[in-house]
């Protein structure tokens, strides 16, 4: 027993070591940085040709075409034929709440329970893991990281991937409560696994109807407790509901089928609340009922099978393009966290199915922010706002051009490497060696 004792604290102790980070957050902008030349993707759908962007203590301090630059204590970097972009933002994604799928211990973005409403993403997410790094490359410079699970997962923040702790990320902790719609699941007939027989068409009616049910008294209660003022004895979960009722916390609500969110639209308007609609599979066949009630959507990536057989098999690649031609506010987003850095690959196929490019750069920049209620600090290149953009070699949008030189986090120059990178260059200098 004392062996395994032993080999078990060995092993973890081994592992701790592996996982140390040595990439070290950037310090603060200390000294005010042009950059100059360069074709700058504003974010909100404008392209300033020739420009130059003025940063200092970590804002933008002008954005000009063929600006002059101050003589005075200001470093310059010359961007003559480059591409300088917004910091991409990875919607609902789980990045920095798990870090290695096959082991348990890492999995922190879901809790047990259906409502969890008192849950917060922020208190988990790990700024020592070594994914967000590999994301930077690429120009992900923002993340939501979401809770998952259950009717009522509890509430996201906004981060920003380059910080000691989370105290330090988080752009805005608390930005958004996420719940899933009740849903029935297709029935297909005859028996289930181990041979039990499936429930009937109405039996799965009649439980989703009972969880709505649920639900809407879970609202209704929360709601009440909201307006009681300073209640004798804190209900967690209702608590942290306020926010959502008062409007200072956006409503995520997952729905795919014209039904689901429809319903899911209606639902939140009886409680005085506005939703963001996230997956949206579906939500082209509403689009009226949609731009009506102002509502912002967070769809799936487009590399993915369509829902239905009967669908448009290039729907999914379509979907995008579709709703945001239609003037709705559309966020682009991808599942799961290591697969963020293709974000921008994903904007990239949507320019391909019918949305203009810098439209599609917006999906996962500016409309984002709007989404996540922080436009007015971030998500495009304009004075006043975070100093968080990229410059690239070429059209950050295509995997074939994507490379990012420089990168700055509200000011900070950060660094670049990776453990990718870093294991690239190990093993090319062993090859190499080999060779001679």
């Amino acid at each position: 027993m004392k062996t395994y004792l032993f080999s078990l604290a060995f092993s973890a102790t081994s592992l701790m070591c592996f996982a140390q980070a040595n990439i070290s957050p950037a310090k603060k902008q200390y000294k005010t940085i042009a950059i100059t030349g360069a074709t700058v993707h504003v974010g909100n759908g404008t392209v300033i040709e020739n420009g130059t962007i003025l940063f200092g203590n970590g804002k933008i301090i002008s954005v000009t075409a063929n600006g002059q630059v101050p003589q005075d204590d200001v470093s310059k970097i010359v961007a003559t034929g480059k591409h300088v972009y917004p910091g991409f933002i990875a919607a609902t994604t789980n990045l920095g709440l798990t870090e290695i799928e096959a082991v348990k211990a890492t999995l922190d973005f879901e809790e047990i329970g259906d409502y969890n409403s008192h849950i917060r993403s922020i208190v988990a997410y790990n700024t020592d893991s070594k994914v967000p790094a590999t994301l930077r490359s690429n120009g992900v410079l923002m993340a939501q990281p979401t809770p998952q699970g259950g009717t009522v997962s509890g509430s996201s923040s906004v981060v920003q991937l380059d910080a000691w702790n989370w105290e330090d990320a988080a752009l805005k902790t608390d930005d958004a409560m996420h719940m899933t719609w009740p849903v029935t699941p297709r029935f297909r007939g005859g028996f289930g696994g181990f041979g039990r027989p499936q429930m009937s068409p109405e039996a799965l009616a009649e439980r989703t109807a009972n969880s709505i049910s649920q639900l809407n008294s879970f609202f209704a209660e929360a709601k009440a407790y909201s307006e009681m003022g300073k209640p004798e004895v804190i209900n967690t979960r209702f608590d942290a509901m306020k926010k959502v009722f008062s409007g200072d916390e956006k409503l995520f609500i997952a729905a795919e089928s014209q039904k689901d969110i429809v319903a899911a639209v209606n639902f939140a308007k009886k409680f005085g609340i506005t939703p963001v609609i996230t997956g949206a599979d579906e939500a082209y066949l509403v689009i009226d009922f949609l731009k009506e009630n102002n509502i912002s959507l967070v769809v799936k990536q487009p590399h993915a099978l369509p829902n239905n057989n009967d669908d448009d098999v290039n729907m999914p690649y379509k979907n995008a393009a579709i709703l945001a031609n239609a003037g709705l506010n559309v966020v682009l987003s991808i599942d799961g966290y290591w697969q963020q850095r293709n974000l921008p690959f994903m904007a990239g196929t949507v320019t391909a199915w019918g949305l203009d490019k810098e439209k599609a750069l917006s999906t996962i920049t500016l409309n984002a922010a709007k989404a996540m209620g922080v436009d007015k600090t971030t998500g495009s290149i304009e004075t006043g706002k975070d100093a968080t953009f990229f410059i690239s070699a070429g059209d950050a949008l295509d995997m074939r051009t994507n490379k990012v030189e420089q990168a700055f986090i509200q000011g900070r120059d950060i660094n670049l490497d990776n453990l990718h990178k870093q294991l690239d260059k190990k093993f090319s200098d062993k090859y190499a060696a080999e060779k001679k």
